[in-house]
């Protein structure tokens, strides 16, 4: 029949199901994931602070994708912010891809979603949410 729908009956048990695992896949994403043996050789010499919700901008003077668990936001050569990505990682994360933020205050925070895109062309690949931001100090 041409516009009309058709209704499906679904067992009320199972409509509810994902209302109940919804929180524990929540919960399994805000743990805490291991830095990658890549990020560690990168960080070492440096110490860790308390992590911080966000970082000025315009103290920002580089950004590096480690890998898939790790970016680099480097605010002098003794201090930078590491930031693993909401859930710990981020499969569209390489190190030969660049981020593009979009922000309408100076700041940029955790939950801010940030662009992966092609560095010499106009190719996108998707967005990755961003976690708290770790100073580490030399």
């Amino acid at each position: 029949m041409i516009g009309r729908s058709r209704r499906v009956a679904m067992p009320r048990a199972r409509s509810l199901l994902p209302l109940f695992a919804l929180p524990l896949l929540i919960a399994a994403s805000d743990a805490p994931q291991p830095l990658s043996a890549k990020a560690q050789k990168e960080l070492a010499g440096r110490t860790a602070g308390a992590p911080v919700s966000c970082v000025q901008l315009r103290r920002i003077q580089a950004t590096r994708i480690v890998d898939e668990t790790a970016i680099i936001y480097k605010e002098s050569s003794r201090r930078w912010y590491v930031n693993q990505p909401d859930g710990g990682r981020c499969a569209l994360l390489r190190p030969n891809r660049v981020l593009i933020t979009h922000t309408n205050t100076s700041q940029l925070c955790g939950n801010d979603l940030v662009t992966i895109a092609e560095p010499t062309s106009p190719i996108t690949y998707g967005a990755c949410g961003l976690g708290e931001f770790v100073p580490y100090t030399k």
